[in-house]
C-alpha cells in the first residue's frame, strides 16, 4: 500500500455550472469476462446493460458461487429513468462527504489537510476556521464525514469524524461536534466527542482514509452511529481486531450527542468490553445510512472480492476476518476460506469482484422510477450502483454515471428530491500531486 506523504494546498478558479443528460449503458461485447492486473486488483468492468442479466459478467473471486440465497449477489439489471447531471464544482481537493444546508448550499469535507468548505452558486469557498478548536497533538489533522443535527434550522450544529496525522501515520479516527457559523466562516464551540481506541493504527503505511471508517448516521433515537475500520494492512491471516470487544476497531459504535455510550448498548457491564460497541466484525466500512423503515444499513469493502451490504443489528458479529466472500489480493484464501459460520450475520447482498462501495444514501424523493432505491458510490468501479430492495432483498441493480470514469466517494439524498454525489480526485492515497478535480454532481431524474 502507498504511503501517504505531506499534502500541498491547491486552489482553483471557480467552475461553471453545466448539466447533462446520462448517457446510456453500454452492453458488454461478446466474449471472455475481463481478466486480472498483475497486482491481482480487478480492472474496471464494462457494466452490462441487459434486461435481466447482471450488470458484471466478471467471474467472482471466489470461482465457487458461495451466495447464501439466490438474492445475495448478482441481481438482474434494470434501467429504471434517465436523468440530468449538473456539475457544481470540479475543484474540490481529496472530499470525503458532503452535508445540504437548509439554505442551498453544500457543506464538504476535504480529507488531508483537513478542511470545510462551503459549495454554492459561485463555487468553492476557502477553508473554514475553528478547527483548531480540536486541541490535536499531531501536527495536521484529516476531516472525514459531517452530518447536520436534526434540529440544525436552529442549533446550527454539525457533527463529523477526524483523525489526527504525523510523520506518514494516521491516528484513528475520532468523533466531534460543532456549531457551524457561516457568516463568520468559521465552526464554534467545537467538542470532541470520543477518540475511539487504540489511538495509533496497527501499520503505519495504511493511506489517509484506509479503512478508518468514520460514516455517521444520526438514528430515529436521536443517537449517533458511527462505523470503524479494523486498520489492519491486509494478508491471508487478518489481525482479528474486529472480533475484540476491548477495541473499537471494526466495530458500528452508538453514542449519545455529548459523546456517551448510549443506553441500551449490548455490552454495557460486560467485562473487558468498550461499552460503546453497538455491532462487531466488519473490515474496512465506508457508508452508513438509515433506511425509511428504520434499518441501519453499512457498506463495506472486501478484501479481493466480497464488498459488502449489511443490515445492522444491535449486539449482531459480521464475522470479519473469519468469513468472507472475497480472497486475499494474491490470491490465497482469508483464513480458512469460509463464506458462513453459525451466530455470524451475512451480508443483504455482495459484489465480487470488488467494485470498492464508498457514499450510501436510500432516495426518499418523489420519483415513482426511483422508488425503493439505494445508492452506493463505488470508487474502484467507478460508478454509482443503484439498486432495488424489496422485503430487505436485492431485486435489481444499475450501473449509473459510467461514462464519467470517476471515483465515487460520497452519495446523500436531497431535501429537494435530488441524489447529490462526491466524486474523488486522487487514488487510493493523496499526495502532494493530488489534484483539485473533485467533482459535487447533482442527479435529478426524469420521472
Amino acid at each position: 500500500m502507498k504511503r501517504l506523504v505531506l499534502v500541498l494546498a491547491l486552489a482553483g478558479l471557480p467552475a461553471a455550472l453545466y448539466a447533462q443528460t446520462q448517457a446510456p449503458t453500454q452492453p458488454r461485447a461478446p466474449g471472455p469476462a475481463p481478466d486480472y492486473n498483475a497486482g491481482g486488483l480487478p480492472r474496471v468492468p464494462t457494466y452490462g446493460a441487459v434486461e435481466g442479466q447482471p450488470i458484471d459478467a466478471r467471474a467472482p473471486e471466489k470461482k465457487a458461487d458461495t451466495r447464501q440465497f439466490p438474492q445475495q449477489t448478482r441481481a438482474p439489471y434494470h434501467h429504471a429513468t434517465d436523468f440530468k447531471v449538473t456539475v457544481l464544482t470540479n475543484q474540490l481537493h481529496a472530499a470525503w462527504a458532503s452535508a445540504l444546508l437548509p439554505n442551498g448550499k453544500v457543506l464538504v469535507t476535504e480529507r488531508l489537510p483537513g478542511a470545510f468548505r462551503i459549495v454554492d452558486k459561485d463555487g468553492v469557498g476557502a477553508p473554514l476556521k475553528g478547527l483548531d478548536g480540536l486541541h490535536v497533538s499531531t501536527p495536521m489533522t484529516g476531516l472525514l464525514d459531517v452530518v447536520l443535527d436534526p434540529a440544525f434550522a436552529t442549533n446550527h450544529t454539525i457533527y463529523f469524524t477526524y483523525f489526527e496525522y504525523l510523520d506518514k501515520t494516521v491516528y484513528n479516527t475520532a468523533v466531534a461536534r460543532a456549531v457551524l457559523d457561516e457568516a463568520a466562516g468559521t465552526i464554534r464551540n467545537v467538542k470532541v466527542l470520543l477518540k475511539t481506541s487504540p489511538f495509533a493504527p496497527n501499520d503505519q503505511t495504511l493511506a489517509a482514509g484506509t479503512k478508518t471508517g468514520g460514516r455517521i448516521a444520526i438514528g430515529p433515537d436521536g443517537f449517533l452511529y458511527v462505523c470503524l475500520g479494523d486498520r489492519d494492512n491486509a494478508g491471508p491471516r487478518p489481525w482479528p481486531v474486529a472480533q475484540y470487544l476491548d477495541t473499537h476497531l471494526g466495530k458500528v459504535i452508538r453514542i449519545t450527542k455529548d459523546g456517551a455510550p448510549a443506553p441500551g448498548n449490548p455490552f454495557i457491564g460486560k467485562a473487558g468490553a468498550l461499552p460503546e460497541i453497538w455491532a462487531l466484525g466488519f473490515r474496512s466500512p465506508e457508508g452508513l445510512a438509515f433506511a425509511p423503515d428504520g434499518g441501519l444499513y453499512e457498506v463495506e469493502h472486501g478484501p479481493r472480492g466480497g464488498d459488502e451490504l449489511n443490515l445492522i443489528k444491535k449486539g449482531a458479529n459480521y464475522g470479519w476476518p473469519f468469513i468472507s466472500h472475497g480472497i486475499d489480493y494474491r490470491g490465497a484464501p482469508i483464513g480458512e476460506g469460509e463464506v458462513a459460520k453459525a451466530g455470524m450475520e451475512q451480508p443483504v447482498y455482495y459484489w465480487s469482484p470488488s467494485t470498492a462501495p464508498g457514499g450510501l444514501a436510500f432516495y426518499t424523493g418523489k420519483s415513482k422510477a426511483w422508488a425503493g432505491s439505494v445508492f452506493v458510490g463505488m470508487l474502484n468501479g467507478h460508478m454509482l450502483s443503484r439498486f432495488k430492495m424489496v422485503n430487505g432483498k436485492v431485486v435489481e441493480e444499475e450501473a449509473l454515471l459510467t461514462e464519467r470514469r470517476q471515483r465515487i466517494r460520497d452519495v446523500r439524498m436531497g431535501s429537494d428530491g435530488a441524489i447529490y454525489v462526491v466524486t474523488d480526485s486522487g487514488g487510493t492515497s493523496i499526495t502532494e500531486t493530488t489534484p483539485a478535480t473533485g467533482e459535487l454532481l447533482k442527479l435529478e431524474p426524469a420521472q
